[in-house]
């Protein structure tokens, strides 16, 4: 049986199968089989022979079972923003159902189901003046990015998503439903925080929430012919900035469509993100020497609550097609600022709509006492992402594009990334990239105890 396929499933067993779970089971040949498989990368084809919207963690159990009796490979789906490899045949179970949400502000905690998406918690959070560490876009299910390591917006401040997991429920590729924290199965407990989805189905998942009073934050945004100078001044702005603040650059190629503001429209700019957890008056002095650049195209940095993060980096709000990666990146030096606008500046034709440098460090860089975590990133000064939209008329060009800024880059980056980084890869040789050789070693053996089989088998899995 190849990693991306499996034999097919005979009708009478898809019945049985709707006989043991209260969501639906659908078969391409089913009405609501492409809205229950649709994933956020429209180029992403998620074709599965079944898939289970589970009700609740009993239909994930049930659908493990199954797929473990049947020796059926298993992929598994909430918010569908992980979902940067193809997946042909198998069962996909869909936690989307699973919309548990509970905050507790007098213990500072949150616990979630495994189709929460970080809007819900912060709607819920924020009002008490607590927040989770969500990433660039609140659109992003909790579960599937925490259990990648999930770097936040504020990361540098209080480190990565995973540091503050109080325990999982996951249901285990033998049906058994597991309850893990620090306490109970600690080694499981700790491989689930970076280890993605190898090993096993989480179904739930409490975490520390952050007292935050206030936020600085929000966006400036620059010419693209001034690239080079503004990427040359952040690069240098970063060399000691406080873990107050998180910050990353990036280079935009805008489309001239309604969903961007009207200054940005069909422009290439050079965007900066800013979050800063200090007063507001040494937030802005902070990011002064930055704003001192000459003719910004906007800027909607001020006071503003955590409820509105989104507008910080300003992803996209809705499903796109596209392929990505990302490498950490060990330095922004001049050498690298060149080769990098050589081969995606504004005088180039490069098919890329987004090429971003995160800053790294801080908060991040430390591991809780004693923890077990594969979250990776650790040791990293910057990461940088690339991503293309592989529509017309460039499309074609985007993985090309890619490998040519990343080999313009060599010297500068690094074989190493996050696993929410990894992108649209292909071979566990691209997959070993998101882990060390201790931790992949680590994660390895756990999958030969827990997932022997190898049924987890789609998206950023690895072999036993």
């Amino acid at each position: 049986m190849s990693p991306s396929t499996s034999p097919s499933i005979p009708p009478a067993d898809v019945e049985g199968l709707r006989q043991h779970v209260a969501g639906p089971v659908l078969t391409p040949q089913d009405d609501g089989y492409e809205t229950e498989t649709a994933a956020y990368n429209l180029a992403t084809p998620i074709r599965p022979d079944v898939v289970v919207g589970a009700q609740d963690a009993d239909d994930v159990v049930a659908a493990v079972a199954w797929a473990a009796a049947h020796h059926v490979p298993l992929g598994v789906q909430a918010t569908g923003h992980g979902a940067d490899v193809p997946m042909q045949g198998g069962l996909l179970i869909s936690t989307a159902r699973l919309q548990e949400c509970t905050v507790d502000p007098q213990s500072r905690t949150a616990r979630v189901g495994a189709g929460v998406r970080w809007r819900s918690v912060l709607e819920a959070s924020v009002p008490h003046g607590l927040v989770g560490l969500s990433g660039s876009t609140t659109d992003v299910g909790v579960v599937g990015y925490t259990l990648g390591g999930g770097l936040p917006v504020l990361g540098r401040t209080f480190g990565f998503a995973a540091d503050h997991v109080r325990s999982f429920e996951v249901v285990t590729p033998d049906g058994r439903r597991r309850a893990v924290d620090a306490a109970h199965e600690p080694e499981l407990f700790g491989l689930l925080r970076g280890g993605k989805g190898n090993l096993g189905v989480v179904t739930a998942m409490e975490f520390e929430l952050l007292p935050l009073d206030g936020l600085y934050g929000g966006a400036v945004f620059y010419p693209g012919a001034h690239a080079r100078e503004v990427l040359t001044a952040w690069s240098g702005w970063t060399a000691d900035l406080p873990e107050t603040v998180s910050t990353s650059i990036a280079l935009l190629r805008l489309p001239a469509m309604d969903i961007v503001p009207e200054p940005l429209r069909d422009r290439f700019v050079v965007h900066l993100r800013y979050a800063c957890t200090a007063p507001a008056e040494e937030a802005e002095r902070l990011l002064a020497p930055m704003r001192a650049l000459p003719d910004a195209v906007m800027d909607t940095v001020g006071p503003m609550s955590y409820r509105d993060v989104d507008a910080i980096h300003m992803d996209p709000p809705v499903p796109i097609p596209y392929r990505e990666t990302g490498r950490l990146l060990e330095d922004v030096d001049d050498d690298a600022v060149d080769a990098l606008l050589a081969q995606a500046g504004p005088d180039t034709d490069c098919p890329l709509a987004l090429i971003e440098i995160r800053l790294l460090g801080g908060a991040l860089s430390r591991a809780a006492e004693g923890t077990t975590d594969l979250v990776a990133g650790r040791d990293g000064r910057y990461v940088i992402g690339l991503v293309g939209l592989t529509v017309p008329p460039h499309g074609d060009r985007v993985q090309a594009a890619i490998g040519d800024v990343l080999t313009a880059l060599d010297g500068h980056v690094s074989e190493r990334t996050l696993v929410n980084f990894l992108g649209s890869v292909d071979g566990d040789e691209a997959f070993s990239r998101a882990w060390s050789s201790d931790a992949g070693s680590r994660l390895r053996a756990a999958k030969d105890t827990y997932d022997p089989e190898n049924l987890l088998r789609f998206q950023h899995a690895v072999r036993p």
